[in-house]
């Protein structure tokens, strides 16, 4: 049996190998395939352990439509989608100029809220919200609204999530809450550590990805690159719903941006066959995927994904 060194071949062995490119289409293929297997074979022992992260245990495998777009360019942070709403917002919040940023006036015994300028009613969509835990204090909640969700209350208490039009995860105690309830702590896959309990609040870092699905109704999170699993389910579908957050503190800061987005057809096999080259590469080789023995055209496909 041949060793893998002498299966791989060369780009320039490829090419040269009269009539596999018109004449023999799928032998191009086929050997192109086994060339970028045993470079991938080959490099894989020198992959490193990735970083380390509290919200690692508590992965939860994410779909091959979620999967493909996060491992696919963002879109410009310019799009309308990135937008808080100048229209729909609590009196105590004001809009930078690029409308991506809100920042919460100092304001007593007030519980204010905002929601996205745009809503989806389908799809699978992604967006990034930059919320600093300096800048939370209590009641920080992080969710997704109807139309007519209220966005301004007396007290201190949670908004979004408060009444039947709106889902949240309150980010100091991780109670999810809607309809006014809390519905217990999300992540729901906890596990005892070796200095806490399961009750203990995890600390949610600033930078968190809100994962709406409108087709099946699900809403779910990601810290740290981790999909934690859905928090709602049952979401009403063909309802437009838009990302909305809701705070307490003055001064508080709060970015959003939306990243990507997919329809409920099935992946591309192109993407599919990106994101399995990308995920056995790893996160700390991606700088490798440059050197792949393939053509110069679906090199560009594979790494314009990052």
């Amino acid at each position: 049996m041949d060793t893998v060194e002498e299966q791989h071949l060369s780009k320039q062995q490829l090419f040269s190998d009269s009539g596999c490119q018109c004449d023999k289409p799928h032998r191009l293929f086929g050997l192109m395939g086994l060339s970028l297997s045993a470079w991938l074979y080959i490099k894989g022992d020198n992959s490193l352990p990735p970083p380390s992260s509290a919200f690692q245990h508590l992965a939860v495998p994410a779909s091959s439509r979620l999967a493909v777009i996060l491992t696919s360019s963002s879109v410009p942070p310019g799009d309308s989608n990135s937008h808080w709403s100048s229209v729909h917002h609590s009196p105590h919040f004001l809009l930078s100029s690029c409308k991506r940023r809100v920042i919460r006036s100092p304001a007593e015994l007030s519980s204010d809220g905002v929601r996205a300028e745009m809503g989806v009613k389908s799809g699978l969509h992604v967006w990034e919200v930059l919320w600093g835990p300096n800048h939370r204090g209590s009641h920080a909640v992080i969710g997704v609204s109807t139309q007519n969700c209220p966005l301004q209350a007396s007290g201190y208490n949670v908004l979004i999530g408060g009444d039947s039009r709106s889902w949240g995860w309150e980010l100091k105690t991780n109670q999810l809450w809607h309809n006014g309830q809390s519905l217990g702590l999300y992540p729901k896959k906890r596990q005892r550590g070796p200095s806490e309990d399961a009750e203990t609040p995890l600390h949610i870092p600033e930078r968190i990805l809100l994962v709406l699905d409108s087709d099946a109704g699900t809403l779910g999170f990601i810290i740290d690159g981790t999909f934690l699993g859905m928090a709602f389910e049952g979401l009403p579908c063909g309802v437009e719903l838009f990302p909305a957050v809701s705070s307490v503190r003055g001064g508080a800061s709060i970015q959003l941006r939306y990243l990507n987005g997919a329809t409920r057809d099935p992946p591309a096999l192109m993407a599919l066959c990106r994101l399995s080259i990308r995920q056995f590469l790893g996160e700390d080789r991606q700088e490798q995927t440059a050197k792949l023995p393939l053509p110069p055209c679906l090199l560009s496909y594979v790494v314009s994904s990052h």
